[in-house]
């Protein structure tokens, strides 16, 4: 690919993000619609919704986003094609995947939930698309890919792949979904326990720890969210705790085989 190519794709991820970033920080600086996500949250009440802090990984995911986003411009400006593979493969698809996140942020602030469930599933696609097109987990890419273009799109590809299921969630919550009278209890149970077993899959097939991790903190969420609950769902809280344990000693015995991307 000519090198004026890869700078306009590396010029392109660059737009995309700023733009995600400032549309994200004007949804709860001024906030959009006079509504914080937060409070958006808590008008779809489920025992699926974690607590407050549990969003601060926001801060981390697009931290190391910017870091992926500078690295790609700099690559991109000495056009190597061993070192710029990844700015072809993906930058489509990242550039997608702002627009879903800006796009998401809006739908959720006016509270267009079914449409923002949409936005979140296009979102969670171009996440997964990258992820397979970088072969995180099992290529032999450079060190300093994996820390820098491939541990970005693993935590955010953890992070969206539980906030879909909580999208799903607050949907159900928006249309008065009786739950086929199981209660929700049962429906919260079987969530987790296919976020369990989407992620300990992860783990098996990718050795990826960092994926793992999230899914570690969103539990450790939503654990400290039924905690302090006015009265507490012991079943859930057992199954999120049996969930975060499963997950943790995983990642340690991934650890200790050195079996980590």
């Amino acid at each position: 690919m000519s090198r004026g190519r890869l700078l306009f794709l590396a010029i392109l991820n660059l737009i995309g993000f700023l733009g995600t970033v400032v549309v994200n920080g004007l949804s709860n600086a001024l906030p959009i619609n006079g509504k914080t996500a937060g409070e958006l949250s808590d008008q779809y009440p489920n025992l699926f919704v974690p607590a407050g802090l549990t969003f601060s990984i926001w801060g981390v995911i697009y931290i190391l986003l910017a870091i992926f986003v500078i690295y790609g411009l700099i690559v991109a400006t000495r056009n190597n094609p061993e070192k710029s593979s990844f700015i072809e493969n993906i930058s489509v698809f990242f550039f997608v995947s702002c627009l879903a996140n800006i796009g998401w942020i809006f739908a959720w602030h006016y509270e267009v939930v079914p449409l923002s469930l949409v936005l979140m599933l296009i979102l969670l696609a171009t996440l997964i698309t990258m992820y397979l097109k970088l072969r995180i987990g099992k290529s032999d890419s450079p060190r300093i890919e994996k820390y820098v273009v491939h541990l970005p799109f693993s935590i955010y590809l953890g992070w969206i792949t539980i906030a879909t299921i909580a999208n799903v969630t607050a949907l159900l919550v928006y249309l008065n979904w009786n739950a086929f009278g199981l209660g929700e209890p049962f429906w919260a149970i079987a969530v987790i326990i296919v976020g369990i077993g989407i992620t300990l899959g992860v783990l098996l097939t990718r050795n990826d720890i960092f994926y793992c991790l999230v899914v570690d903190w969103a539990l450790l969420g939503i654990l400290l969210k039924r905690l302090t609950d006015p009265t507490p769902v012991q079943s859930v809280i057992i199954i999120t705790i049996v969930g975060m344990v499963l997950i943790t000693v995983g990642i340690i015995v991934q650890i200790i085989r050195r079996k980590v991307y």
